[in-house]
């Protein structure tokens, strides 16, 4: 009797209420990608709330995870295991959140634990242990009038905009900002309009110098308190403090990198991406979403307002424009011209080629230093950018540099063992293999080939001997500048690391176009301008700038009309044409070749489906590449073939892993 009796007293029973608890158990194999139901004992029923830090023996181990749900009966028909413990009851994992992770890693073929690791930071146990501030006080909205002419005012329909964010309405826009905009200033409006109604705004951009300028506009206006940035960058101790924060509703206005999209802001009422063509807003790890995409997700699964802004435009933000999910707010043409700097291009007058006949093969043609040395004259500085070292464009013609292109499939050209401006190679195809025997340029006729990079430190050296008595200042690779002083100085800068001018640049020079023409990407031509247009949004509005490539060219039109809104036009029309994202949806499979052509006789393809490939991968000879793609119709059946051939390949132990990489930016 007292053995039995003992042992009643060591029994965990069921908790009286919502006994079964559904867990995301913390394994990262797609075939068990699906919650598993447990028994919650009446001893964790005070502490086992949805969304709080679990541990469960599974498959004969000690896993975490999260809880996130709990309910009256299970239907998995046999007697379930209790819970091992609960780690901890703060509820870290909200149900937004919670969705969107699943949302995300659906589109992405990707699990559910690979999102939700990006999306709740680990736990540091002596800092949530500790209470949160108090909840900030709402800022008061900003006063923004529609005569000023300034801010907001000068764009059409921004004051539509800031309304729509004051009186709750839900307003999708992609904002086309003007040269020498005050960026952070506007987004910190926009932000703390929302704020002030008591809702909270999200501001994602690509990297800490930008985070740095937003945060310090946002402070200013909103006051310190109401505002916390989440970066990489932090410890891991303050990054969770910081993030439990927002989790506990103290701090509404989140600004953050990349990892702050999923962050969990209560009553969500805006979201903002800041440059959305930013190759840092895509996340290196599997399952590799784009920030834009996420937010995207994030405003039609909450119901927030959602604001792109650049001074470039992507293909993706122009399809939202097209299909009428968002609206456009770009300056009148007269507004633009007043602030605009000049651009001037190679071979975009007659008499520049008689003044200069060899400006089209120069490296730095008479017209850009005569800019540099009038811009000395004045006693500004000048900005050079210039291609880092390390990037390795795709093949392109020799006489007139356009990319080279397959013509079957429109792929990127490559020529085994590299590119040699001398010795004629039968070039291939890096998407669908094929030889392509004998090259000809169809804007020149030419049959070279060629492929070529300088870097910043060469060209600051090189500079430095033609302006000797001018200070040269390098930004770049380990050391990036924020800012720069007014006054004489010469800045050579890759692209993406070009420091702010105390007043503005007199000059800037873009170098070497043509090497970022030609990259193997599919966003090449858009990345380009991207780039060109961050750089030049820099000089003062009577600057000078001056783009080393040929004025036929669309980017450079765009550059020199400063209508990055006809490019995208003109971007997305070509890619819907050729077949490129976003005007399809596309896959890159990654593998050695055996392994990669078993997947692709698994894969079943929808009517839509084509498979490019497999070619050997150029700095691996023992992988291989595959491109499947499929129309925007087919989109979601192609994510949940893919997502079922991991599972598939999961469950059978399948050694050869296969990398699956949906709507990637580059394909070789």
């Amino acid at each position: 009797m007292a053995g039995k009796a003992s042992a009643r007293r060591g029994e965990r029973v069921p908790a009286s209420t919502l006994p079964v608890a559904r867990i995301c158990v913390d394994v990262p194999l797609p075939h068990l990608d699906r919650p598993f139901d447990y028994q919650v004992s009446t001893e964790q029923d005070a502490d086992a709330v949805p969304g709080c830090r679990v541990r469960v023996r599974f498959a004969g181990q000690l896993v975490d995870g999260y809880l996130l749900e709990r309910v009256e009966e299970s239907d998995y028909g046999r007697q379930l295991t209790f819970l091992d413990r609960v780690i901890s009851p703060e509820p870290v994992l909200s149900p937004e959140v919670a969705a969107l992770a699943r949302a995300v890693a659906d589109r992405y073929a990707g699990t559910l634990t690979d999102v939700l690791r990006m999306a709740v930071p680990p736990r540091h146990a002596r800092t949530e242990a500790k209470p949160s501030p108090p909840p900030a006080p709402v800022p008061p909205a900003p006063v923004l009038s529609a005569e000023s002419g300034e801010g907001w005012a000068r764009y059409p329909f921004g004051p539509n905009l800031l309304d729509a964010l004051r009186s709750g309405r839900t307003a999708r826009a992609v904002w086309q900002a003007l040269p020498a905009e005050d960026w952070p200033a506007r987004l910190a409006e926009a932000a703390t309009t929302v704020v002030s109604t008591g809702r909270g705004a999200l501001v994602i951009v690509p990297d800490h110098r930008d985070l740095a300028r937003l945060h310090a506009a946002c402070a200013a206006l909103a006051g310190p308190d109401a505002v916390v940035t989440l970066s990489a960058d932090l410890g891991p101790a303050e990054r969770y403090r910081r993030w439990l924060a927002v989790r506990r509703g103290a701090v509404r206005l989140v600004l953050g990198t990349r990892g702050a999209a999923l962050a969990p802001v209560h009553d969500l009422g805006l979201v903002v991406v800041w440059d959305d063509g930013d190759d840092l807003h895509t996340e290196p790890r599997m399952p590799y979403p784009n920030v834009r995409d996420v937010l995207v997700q994030r405003a039609h699964l909450t119901g927030a307002s959602l604001l792109l802004g650049a001074f470039a435009r992507t293909a993706e933000a122009q399809l939202l424009v097209d299909s009428g999910w968002a609206h456009e707010v770009v300056a009148a043409r007269e507004t633009l011209r007043a602030v605009a700097p000049r651009v001037a291009a190679v071979g975009d007058s007659a008499w520049q080629d008689v003044k200069d006949p060899a400006a089209r093969s120069a490296r730095l043609p008479s017209i850009a230093f005569e800019a540099a040395r009038a811009a000395f004259e004045e006693n500004s500085p000048v900005l050079i950018q210039v291609p880092r070292r390390g990037y390795v464009p795709a093949l392109a013609c020799g006489q007139c540099r356009a990319a080279a292109r397959c013509r079957r499939c429109a792929g990127p050209l490559a020529l085994p063992g590299g590119a040699d401006d001398d010795v004629p190679k039968p070039a291939y195809c890096r998407w669908c293999g094929a030889t392509e025997a004998a090259f000809r340029c169809p804007a020149c006729g030419s049959r070279r080939l060629r492929g070529q990079v300088i870097g910043a430190r060469r060209t600051a050296e090189e500079l430095g001997r033609a302006f000797s008595n001018i200070p040269v200042r390098t930004s770049g690779g380990d050391e990036v500048l924020a800012a720069v002083r007014g006054g004489r100085a010469l800045v050579v800068a890759t692209p993406g690391a070009e420091p702010i001018a105390e007043g503005g640049y007199g000059a800037v020079l873009l170098l070497d176009g043509w090497a970022l023409l030609g990259r193997a990407d599919l966003r090449a031509t858009e990345e380009t301008l991207r780039r060109w247009m961050t750089a030049a949004a820099l000089a003062r509005p009577a600057g000078k700038v001056v783009v080393i490539a040929d004025s036929s060219l669309p980017p450079v039109q765009a550059l020199v009309r400063w209508d990055p809104v006809w490019h995208a036009r003109q971007e997305l029309a070509a890619r819907t044409e050729l077949g490129f994202p976003p005007a399809v949806r596309m896959a890159t499979l990654d593998g050695p070749p055996d392994a990669l052509a078993t997947a692709l006789a698994d894969l079943p393809l929808p009517p839509t489906g084509e498979v490019l490939g497999p070619v050997p991968l150029p700095d691996d000879d023992q992988r291989e590449r595959a491109l499947v793609r499929v129309s925007r119709t087919h989109g979601k059946a192609l994510s949940e073939h893919l997502a079922a051939l991991q599972a598939t390949r999961s469950a059978r132990k399948d050694p050869t892993p296969i990398r699956i990489k949906l709507d990637p930016l580059e394909v070789l």
